[in-house]
């Protein structure tokens, strides 16, 4: 029962973490008299990555590939199916014609591109079974130009309408207090996850990888999803949208591409249904939307994105 205790508290430290890094972060960001705009792509963004960041950087020192992998694979297709269904039986998802021609599609590629590095024993038969660090730095360079993309998207007058919003700036005090607090949290969550996991999963026979693909990454998306459907809610489609799309692209190029860097980490056995499924999963968001060029999710497309979740988790589960 101690390790099921540990797996939900450290869940929750690494959400609550996540929270208090960005907060505190800033908080000093402010200070420093730097804009709402940059605060927005780098604190921010990055800031709500961490909690995959940190379960993937100790799972590579631990050379685990399989939470590794099942917690960005699970995460993304959480990100897509269950988030954006749940948010479009809210309301109409109409999505701008940036995100359809530029931002999906490159979410697309990310994972073709992992895809493509799974398979390098077919393609030139190598016998290649980890994700290498000269593969993750290919990554992390597809990351800086998406990074380029988005500021320089950011600074147009169409995007600048955010600079205006507050960010809270704290006391000396508590801007460190939330810094340091959010990394510790950080780190012993994600510590806790990762260990309690695996031994969760070797305890009931079962892999690692379904247990990060399932709670970890359900889990570690939760900030994801409340900000996705608070912004639903309030009609703010561009942001619910940005917030899936821009989310998958960070967890493949970025934390993927900087666990491999630290560590390479082995692919597992079925990995490639898995790529298959989030492949498919991405290209039906491209094809749903641009469907009739209508540009928008209906609510029974949503209905449909949470019955092809329900469907992957049944067929995880099965596999063990």
């Amino acid at each position: 029962m101690i390790e099921y205790f540990l797996l939900i508290v450290g869940l929750i430290a690494l959400i609550k973490g996540a929270d208090f890094l960005i907060d505190g972060s800033s908080s000093l960001a402010k200070k420093l008299g730097i804009s709402t705009l940059v605060i927005g792509l780098t604190v921010v963004a990055f800031g709500t990555s961490t909690p995959e960041l940190v379960v993937n950087i100790f799972a590579a020192f631990a050379g685990n590939g399989d939470i590794a992998f099942g917690n960005i694979i699970g995460s993304n297709m959480a990100n897509i199916l269950l988030i954006l269904g749940v948010c479009a039986l809210i309301t109409q998802m109409k999505i701008q014609h940036s995100t359809i021609w530029k931002e999906i599609p490159l979410a697309f590629i990310a994972v073709l591109v992992v895809f493509i590095f799974s398979n390098v024993l077919f393609l030139d038969n190598i016998d290649i079974k980890f994700l290498t660090r000269s593969e993750g730095l290919i990554l992390i360079v597809f990351f800086i130009i998406f990074l380029s993309y988005v500021y320089s998207m950011a600074k147009s007058d169409k995007s600048k309408k955010n600079e205006n919003e507050e960010i809270k700036a704290l006391s000396n005090f508590k801007t460190w207090l939330y810094i340091l607090g959010g990394l510790v949290a950080l780190y012993f969550g994600g510590q806790w996850t990762v260990n309690s996991a695996t031994t969760i999963a070797r305890s009931l026979g079962i892999s690692e990888f379904l247990i990060a693909s399932t709670i970890i990454a359900v889990g570690t998306s939760l900030p994801e999803l409340v900000t996705s459907v608070k912004a639903a809610m309030k009609n703010n489609i561009d942001l619910a949208v940005g917030n899936v799309v821009g989310s998958n692209i960070f967890n493949v190029l970025w934390i993927l591409g900087i666990t491999a860097v630290i560590n390479p980490v082995m692919f597992p056995k079925f990995i490639v249904f898995d790529l298959i499924m989030l492949l498919v999963t991405t290209g039906a968001l491209f094809a749903f939307i641009f469907i009739g060029k209508r540009y928008y999710l209906t609510k029974l497309e949503g209905i449909a994105f949470l019955l092809l979740y329900l469907i992957y988790l049944v067929i995880i589960i099965l596999r063990g």
